[in-house]
């Protein structure tokens, strides 16, 4: 099995300038919140599942791909998911699915805005233009950048 370092250093090289980079920190988790977010407001037969069964799903096999690869990283994302996940249920018990829907496609919306404006400013085209496996490399980068941050390895 590929190691996710390969594709950390490649998705890094196409995210060298500093605000990009800094874009990249915050809308990155943007997305991932909204994507969760719009599978959580998919409904679900009552019989079936509880509301968010869908976003659980994806979180899920998500999570397949990135613990083992990275087993630090996996497990970092478990816990970020987790709390969207647990975010969402807070979110749409206080305002409601549709405030939830309408709430996460401004957000996903905006966050790609911001995205592309990063790279224009890198002056590079995003990372999954080429492979559209640095979707899922995108929520590592981040996590790994706080890793690194914080003296952790992984």
């Amino acid at each position: 099995m590929r190691s996710i370092h390969p594709w950390l250093e490649k998705y890094g090289e196409d995210h060298q300038h500093p605000t990009n980079q800094a874009i990249h920190l915050v809308c990155v988790p943007l997305i991932v919140w909204s994507v969760i977010a719009l599978l959580w407001t998919i409904p679900v037969p009552t019989a079936f599942a509880r509301p968010g069964a869908w976003a659980g799903v994806a979180c899920f096999f998500a999570l397949l791909f990135y613990w083992p690869r990275s087993r630090a990283l996996g497990a970092g994302l478990f816990v970020a998911f987790a709390l969207m996940l647990y975010g969402c249920h807070l979110f749409a018990a206080a305002f409601g699915m549709q405030a939830l829907l309408y709430t996460a496609i401004v957000v996903f919306v905006a966050a790609w805005i911001g995205q592309f404006i990063g790279h224009r400013i890198e002056g590079k085209r995003p990372s999954f233009f080429t492979d559209l496996v640095y979707l899922l490399i995108g929520p590592a980068w981040t996590l790994s950048k706080l890793y690194r941050k914080l003296g952790w390895s992984y």
